[in-house]
């Protein structure tokens, strides 16, 4: 089975391209510069500064690796200048039918959600960025979700 690329916009690529540049340049060399004043203390088996130090470069190890092949392996949507139908990179306001609520979010690539951000950012993926995506405004959208199925209807679409 073909591996899943990740879908990023460029903002989102950007973001990544950013903490890996910002793990590479600062965060890998203090830490190094931790262990090897944590190796200079001596005994390593008892040392809680150098126990620490090698489980944050793990980490960073880890997170670098994991940005490396996102970004290598990456397929930069291009954000549509129409806001006629959604698609990523589009602000999207609707009404949640049938109690009329009102709800405003952000669609974005597989990899970028946010539901803390505001507007909140989901993925083109999740159940309300499928029911969304491709969408225009007046249209009602059914959203099957795990906790049951309901209705939106696109009140407006922005950049």
């Amino acid at each position: 089975m073909a591996e899943k690329k990740p879908v990023l916009t460029q903002e989102i690529f950007d973001e990544l391209n950013q903490r890996l540049r910002y793990l590479l340049d600062v965060e890998d060399p203090e830490i190094k510069e931790k262990l090897n004043l944590a190796r200079s203390q001596g005994d390593l088996s008892e040392n809680a500064d150098y126990s620490a130090a090698r489980d944050r470069q793990a980490q960073i190890d880890s997170e670098i690796r994991m940005l490396e092949s996102v970004l290598h392996s990456a397929v930069i949507v291009s954000e549509s200048a129409s806001n006629d139908q959604v698609s990523i990179g589009h602000t999207v306001t609707f009404v949640k039918l049938p109690s009329n609520e009102v709800k405003v979010v952000r669609l974005v690539g597989n990899i970028g959600a946010d539901p803390t951000s505001n507007p909140p950012a989901v993925s083109n993926e999740s159940p309300i960025g499928k029911a969304l995506i491709d969408k225009k405004v007046g249209e009602v959208a059914t959203v099957e979700s795990p906790r049951g199925s309901y209705s939106v209807k696109i009140v407006s679409i922005n950049m």
